[in-house]
């Protein structure tokens, strides 16, 4: 199951147990350790079952060999699935925060939305036309072959990579969210009534009746057919449901804070200190003075870092007058950074992930306030009252 996604406004970018792979283009590339299992599953399944019953006679070495190259050359399928959709919306100037290969295929998680419906469509719509060309050519390689009189296990290789990317194009074309499908819906709504927001909520709601459907039909292939694959197709039912709702609540929360700024919530000339004093002298100077738990750092006006409570209590009381503030501060390309006219829905998932939870807002580069969770949860009660009164 692949996709891309939004970052939630509340979560996380790293799954515990994601480890970096480099950058392809700029954009991170991460690996799930579930990823290596289904691949090693993968693997097992053709080399002891599905290859010696299809082309006997060959050795353990020969199959495991095919089956480790099948399910690695499987993995470079999803990887061009997912950066598909990430080359397609950079294009679109949307940004594109990572790549993550996990248990349930890959996703390319996204800084932001399309700007208009017909790019929504093209960003969702190139990941399963990549997988079905993929899933074609190698069925034309393995047909061009067998013509040639080409046999053996090869043929099976190629036919069974040609006919799983096949089946991911077209499983990820179903209409919920957060399939392609899905978002392929949403732009098909979103151009015929141009509603963003009811669109991005009724192709949330078709996305849960999605995953009840396959909840229910994997339990009843369990039940009736003692088949263990339906607890797969459960599962991933269940993963759908899950991640349509927390899509609907996203865009209703998006809804709500619609006209709604950075300035509008930011507290304004934050507390700063300075990089080259020590642990020790913020905790004499400026805790108990300004009693804040969060200092930028700034040089000349410009942000240099951000130093929390938390960090200043990491650092031993031997070391703190030794310690500059520098040395333990989130660097600025680990800080979200927003302008103060910016819609606040469009910061949010760059808080949900940001290392401190804050983000700095800078006007022609220069730090005026600074958001805080506080802040976004002041901001997000106020309007969900606003939205519900009469």
């Amino acid at each position: 199951m692949t996709g891309p996604a939004r970052r939630p406004t509340r979560g996380t970018d790293l799954l515990p147990g994601t480890v970096g792979l480099g950058r392809v283009g700029g954009v991170p590339v991460r690996l799930h350790w579930s990823v290596l299992l289904i691949m090693a599953l993968i693997a097992w399944a053709l080399a002891a079952q599905g290859f010696p019953a299809a082309y006997p006679g060959r050795s353990g070495v020969v199959y495991a060999a095919a089956g480790i190259v099948a399910a690695t050359l499987f993995l470079l399928c999803l990887f061009a699935h997912e950066l598909s959709h990430a080359i397609v919306a950079r294009r679109h100037g949307v940004p594109v925060d990572s790549i993550t290969l996990w248990l349930f295929g890959g996703v390319a998680r996204l800084g932001g939305e399309a700007p208009d419906a017909g790019a929504e469509l093209r960003i969702a719509g190139v990941g399963p036309l990549v997988s079905l060309l993929l899933g074609l050519g190698f069925l034309a390689v393995g047909a061009v072959l067998e013509g040639a009189g080409a046999t053996g296990l090869l043929l099976g290789a190629l036919s069974w990579l040609g006919w799983i990317n096949v089946l991911i194009a077209g499983f990820n074309v179903l209409p919920g969210a957060p399939l392609d499908g899905g978002r392929l819906l949403r732009a098909a709504l979103w151009k015929w009534r141009g509603d963003r927001a009811w669109a991005a909520e009724t192709a949330s709601r078709a996305g849960r009746g999605l995953g009840t459907v396959l909840i229910a039909a994997g339990l009843a292939e369990v039940v009736l057919y003692d088949a263990v694959s339906g607890l797969w197709l459960a599962l991933i039912g269940w993963f759908i449901l899950s991640a349509a709702g927390t899509e609907l609540r996203s865009t209703r929360l998006q809804t709500a804070l619609e006209g709604v700024r950075v300035r509008d919530v930011m507290t304004p000339s934050p507390d700063t200190a300075p990089p080259d004093i020590s642990v020790g002298e913020l905790i004499d100077s400026y805790l108990f003075e300004h009693r804040h738990s969060t200092f930028p750092l700034t040089e000349n006006g410009r942000p240099a870092g951000l130093v929390t409570l938390a960090r200043v209590k990491a650092v031993t009381a031997v070391d703190r007058y030794r310690t500059q503030l520098r040395a333990i501060a989130c660097p600025m390309g680990e800080v979200p950074v927003a302008e103060p006219d910016e819609p606040l829905a469009a910061l949010l998932p760059r808080l949900g992930t940001a290392s401190d939870g804050r983000a700095l807002v800078l006007e022609n580069g220069v730090l005026i306030g600074i958001v805080s969770p506080a802040d976004v949860t002041r901001a997000i009660d106020r309007a969900t009252l606003v939205a519900a009164h009469p």
